[in-house]
């Protein structure tokens, strides 16, 4: 589908005095449809009026582009016509004139009486015939900025931009002009973007509102659309059953970002007095294959390279390890399960709430479902397959292993299961099962399948134990698997510190993806201090064909382990609320009514763009669209109570703001 605007991937930096720069917007992608009325609110210095600027042409983007009726934007042109809350007219020329100075300028082709009939013709849309003779000084600011809209419209401009119109202007003058605007809109099938901070007005006036955060680095919070059917009176929006429910979604986004702007200020910044804050750090792990980032990172030379002088990797015993090591400080960093820093900071089961923050993703995909040998030779190569099996033989209880209830192997393979229709609490039972001993557990009887990631799933398969009846790569391709976490107020103490260990990790996620070095990465896992002996099963998918033990043909799965390409290292949000989203859907935790506030701060966007741009590497988010798994339901991530509402099966779904509060809080640190 095309569209009439498309704002493409917007960055807009602007340089400081002192030799650094200021992120104004990053990664803003929008695509308006023509005749659609847009409006761009939030905070005042939020980026608002320097993107209707790009639009206009009267600034260019740092990085991206604007495409407008299928021609890139690159300088100021009548095919976009701005009108600001300050009038701008001639104060020496009448209305007529100053309608006509456009007219003549940019029409001048046109017949003399052509051009006059338009400007007649524009003098009346905007109710300005008895003024048509007077200079500005003799008219009220409504009529001011009527003359600017007619003097807008009258050269019959693609885009019509609209900067605060009415912010100037007393209540009665500015509902009566939204009124005219909108019936001007109308006739003239004009596409119009417009900056305001009164949410009624958007909400008049709009068929889509497009929230913008606080800066640095503003981008897309969210959009609401506006299903108000046109034409439009004042009366009838404010009795429409959706009103006060959009205008309530509103203002508590911008009360959201007032809170974040007040726990900014607080937030403490260590200054370093010679480069790095700390170059000592303990990093836990798993002994899994997607932990190679991490041993690449010190065995190659990354950490060290970044100035992080020793880095001693932790081998934990299971991911309940890992959260108790950054809990109590006992570790700086982790090899994260990709739940693991939003539930922390969430507070999940009987654990307060934990700010805990994540700028990199270290691997996407690598798990697979496998399931006791026995099923197979019963028949079950499906899921389908395995739900009959479930029906038809009420009285045995089946038992599947994840390894922590936060992990993407416990929310993938409840969504897999419940897709079918199986509810993972009712018709089976669910247990939690450390990675390295799934394989044991399952020789044992203890379980008859779990959800993994390598190379347990190979292990099983090799020693002839179970199959795999499914990869995610299958059930959601790039999912995030493991992250990067680490207290905020560990990065907020050591902010340079935290900068070079993300650096190092780019780099050794990048080093990983490359095939030409899997072997030699094998090697350094194999050692004892990492996976040990582990590691021989962990060539399926990271170097081999995966062998799924069902008896076919191997199969080639080039990004079965992703540790780079595609964009993979960035934390998005959009993904991180859809994690949410099944958090609260098993009644992990809540969901929060503030997730904005909650993504921004845990899913640390600003931090990864930092790390990769001093890199050379790219740093933007991806687009911000809907998507859809493997049963083609679709996650809209301006709707995600809607999505929940949509799930067949769920828990009793508890949705709540959550306040998360800082750990601790001191005076800026300032170098001698």
């Amino acid at each position: 589908m095309s569209f009439f605007v498309e704002i493409d991937h917007i960055d807009r930096t602007f340089p400081l005095k002192d030799g650094g720069s200021y992120i104004a917007l990053k990664n803003i992608e929008l695509k308006v449809q023509k005749g659609e009325f847009v409006t761009l609110i939030g905070h005042s210095g939020c980026g608002k009026s320097t993107l209707l600027n790009i639009l206009a042409g009267l600034d260019k983007p740092t990085q991206g582009g604007i495409i407008l009726d299928g021609r890139q934007v690159t300088e100021p042109g009548p095919d976009r016509m701005m009108v600001f809350q300050n009038y701008s007219l001639l104060p020496w020329k009448t209305v007529r004139e100053n309608i006509a100075l456009a007219v003549d300028k940019v029409l001048k082709d046109l017949p003399k009486d052509e051009r006059q009939s338009l400007i007649e013709h524009h003098i009346d849309m905007v109710g300005l015939r008895l003024a048509a003779d007077k200079k500005p000084r003799e008219l009220s600011g409504g009529m001011k900025q009527r003359v600017a809209i007619a003097r807008a419209l009258a050269i019959r401009p693609k885009l019509l931009l609209l900067d605060e119109p009415f912010g100037a202007l007393d209540a009665l003058t500015r509902g009566n002009l939204q009124q005219q605007l909108m019936k001007i809109c109308e006739e003239s099938h004009v596409t119009c973007v417009m900056v305001t901070h009164d949410v009624d007005e958007a909400l008049l006036l709009s068929d889509r509102i497009v929230m913008l955060t606080n800066g640095p680095e503003s981008h897309v919070g969210q959009i609401l659309n506006v299903p108000i059917p046109r034409p439009r009176h004042r009366l009838e929006v404010v009795n429409h059953p959706s009103y006060y429910g959009l205008r309530n979604e509103m203002i508590y986004f911008l009360n959201q970002q007032k809170r974040d702007k007040k726990r900014k200020r607080k937030e403490v910044v260590a200054i370093a007095r010679h480069g790095l804050e700390k170059v000592n750090l303990n990093i836990g792990f798993v002994p899994l294959t997607d932990c190679a980032p991490l041993v690449v990172a010190k065995e190659k030379g990354f950490f060290a390279k970044h100035g992080l002088e020793e880095v001693t990797l932790s081998r934990e015993p299971s991911w309940n390890a890992i959260a108790d090591g950054i809990r109590t400080k006992r570790l700086d960093a982790a090899h994260m399960l990709a739940g693991m820093p939003l539930s922390m900071t969430l507070g999940y089961g009987d654990n307060p709430q934990l700010p805990v923050v994540t700028a990199l993703v270290i691997s996407r995909n690598g798990n697979a479902i496998t399931l006791k040998k026995e099923l197979l030779d019963r028949g079950v190569r499906s899921l389908s397959a395995f739900k009959s099996l479930l029906k038809g033989v009420p009285d045995q209880v089946y038992t599947m292993a994840t390894v922590h209830p936060t992990s993407m192997h416990n929310l993938m393979l409840r969504y897999w299961l419940a897709s079918a229709g199986i509810d993972p609490d009712h018709d089976l039972t669910m247990t939690i099962v450390p990675p390295p001993q799934m394989v044991a557990n399952l020789s044992a009887g203890n379980i008859d399948g779990y959800c993994v990631g390598e190379p347990w799933n190979s292990r099983a398969i090799r020693d002839g134990l179970g199959y795999a009846i499914a990869t995610d790569l299958e059930i959601w391709a790039s999912h995030p698997e493991k992250v990067l976490g680490v207290r905020e107020d560990w990065t907020n103490q050591h902010p340079e510190t935290h900068n070079a260990l993300v650096k190092a990790l780019l780099e050794a996620c990048e080093y990983c993806d490359d095939r030409r070095n899997r072997e030699e990465i094998l090697g350094l896992l194999a050692r004892p201090q990492y996976m040990g002996p582990s590691a021989e099963y962990a060539r399926p998918g990271f170097i081999d064909p995966y062998d799924r033990g069902m008896g076919e043909a191997p199969e080639t799965l080039l990004r079965f382990n992703q540790f780079h390409i595609d964009n993979a290292n960035c934390p998005g949000r959009a993904e991180g609320l859809w994690i949410l989203t099944q958090l609260a859907r098993w009644n992990i935790t809540a969901f929060p009514r503030n997730w904005i506030e909650v993504l921004d701060r845990v899913r640390r966007v600003d931090l990864y763009g930092r790390a990769a741009r001093e890199l050379g590497l790219p740093d933007n988010e991806g687009n911000r669209t809907s998507f859809e798994l493997f049963d083609g339901k679709v996650f809209n991530p301006d709707d995600p109570i809607g999505y929940l509402n949509s799930l067949d099966i769920c828990r009793d779904i508890r949705i709540e703001e959550i306040i998360i509060d800082s750990v601790s809080e001191s005076s800026l640190a300032i170098a001698v």
